[in-house]
């Protein structure tokens, strides 16, 4: 019996992953998203500066306590199943997987605020709990893909175990004790683009941190610093889908694609703390929220291109590995800055600033690739000479081979 690979399906039974992926997104990734709403709540109760509850936050994303254990336990899989399960369409399945993260927040942001009115902040977090644990049922619909068996029979025989034979099946076990590629961070491309995870991470939290004492402090309604979550949500969901889409038509490179969005994104920081009004605010957020949902839909594909679908498995938990230390370390840090400059703008900045150092490694990304790609051309030598006229070393050649054959004759 030899095993083979099934080659992703691109639909069928994939579009039930999506779904469940689109649900534990929504489960674990909005739950992040609106911890803001909690922020002024735990700050007032503990009378804590703003660095000091930001920890709340690196500890649950740098998975170091039982909630964050939780989160990569569940949200890691989701991802890499989904990317097994397509393969043309796999740039458009993770941006609707990742869409989940929108649709729930925008729903999240209201509920919590209710919640928190009706029960305090520990008895919505209480709730909060009991909600996630649907993630469960998400996981039992999440199948690995089956391989195809082709059963080899020569009548009721069983043939003689050979050397080669054995030999086979020791590779086949060796193969399937292999579960982790360590020497991935050996490979300068991942390390430049695990670099960009890095100071990404740092920066994609600290905004719904601190957006909402930003328009408390502006003198905005509780009632409408909530609308501007749901805001986010919305405008992030759409960025999600139109990325995913003119992604999928292979327009343009992902990792340019990437790259520009990162840009935007970092420009839309620097502008939000110009914001001295609801409007305003709610337009920079506007802005933010769609530059943000398209970078989520293609950081994933562009993980793929670059290490490739054989290494994609061990790639994506080493990237979310070292991913988390940039989340970990992020919003306290904003934190500290917030709490010597006395406002809460100064983070969004520093949040931006970030974002303009990950789109640098970006692009030496891509010239690395760029680079070995020519290298890689130029070292393949054609079979035959594409000269329009016979070469001299082919000449001389051709002459040798004359005079050996008169010397045969």
């Amino acid at each position: 019996m030899h095993a083979k690979e099934s080659s992703p399906p691109d639909g069928g039974y994939g579009w039930v992953v999506v779904v469940s992926a689109f649900m534990v997104m929504g489960l674990t990734a909005a739950v992040l998203k609106t911890f803001g709403l909690f922020f002024v709540e735990i700050q007032e109760h503990f009378d804590e500066l703003a660095s000091t509850i930001s920890w709340i936050t690196s500890v649950t994303i740098a998975t170091f306590h039982l909630g964050g254990l939780g989160i990569s336990f569940s949200w890691t899989p989701a991802i890499s199943i989904v990317s097994h399960y397509f393969s043309k369409r796999r740039a458009l399945a993770n941006a609707i997987a990742s869409a989940g993260e929108c649709a729930f927040a925008f729903t999240f942001g209201p509920l919590f605020q209710w919640l928190i009115g009706q029960y305090g902040w520990k008895g919505a977090l209480l709730i909060i709990g009991g909600i996630q644990l649907n993630i469960c049922v998400c996981g039992v619909l999440m199948r690995p893909l089956t391989s195809n068996c082709c059963l080899e029979a020569s009548h009721s025989e069983t043939p003689p175990v050979t050397g080669a034979s054995r030999m086979e099946k020791e590779e086949r076990s060796s193969s399937t004790h292999k579960t982790f590629n360590w020497m991935l961070v050996r490979r300068p491309e991942f390390v430049l683009y695990a670099m960009f995870g890095i100071l990404a991470a740092m920066s994609f939290f600290v905004p719904p941190l601190f957006l909402v004492p930003l328009s408390y402090s502006l003198g905005i309604d509780e009632s409408w610093t909530a609308s501007l979550l749901s805001i986010l949500a919305m405008v992030d969901f759409a960025g999600r889908l139109l990325c995913g889409w003119y992604a999928n038509l292979h327009v343009t490179k992902t990792i340019h694609l990437l790259t520009m969005t990162i840009t935007l994104i970092s420009t839309s920081l620097m502008l939000l703390p110009l914001a001295n009004n609801y409007l305003s605010l709610a337009i920079f957020t506007g802005f933010y929220g769609f530059f943000f949902g398209t970078t989520v839909a293609v950081h994933i594909t562009v993980l793929a291109d670059v290490v490739g679908m054989s290494d994609f498995d061990s790639a994506l938990g080493l990237f979310m590995l070292i991913r988390s230390t940039g989340g970990f370390l992020g919003p306290p840090l904003a934190g500290l800055i917030v709490d010597m400059a006395g406002d809460y703008k100064a983070g969004f900045y520093m949040a931006g600033a970030t974002l303009v150092l990950a789109a640098v490694f970006l692009v030496i990304l891509d010239q690395f690739q760029q680079r070995s790609e020519r290298g890689s051309q130029t070292n393949t030598k054609p079979d035959k000479s594409t000269l329009p006229y016979p070469s001299l070393h082919f000449l001389k050649l051709q002459n040798r081979r004359y005079q050996e054959h008169d010397v045969v004759v």
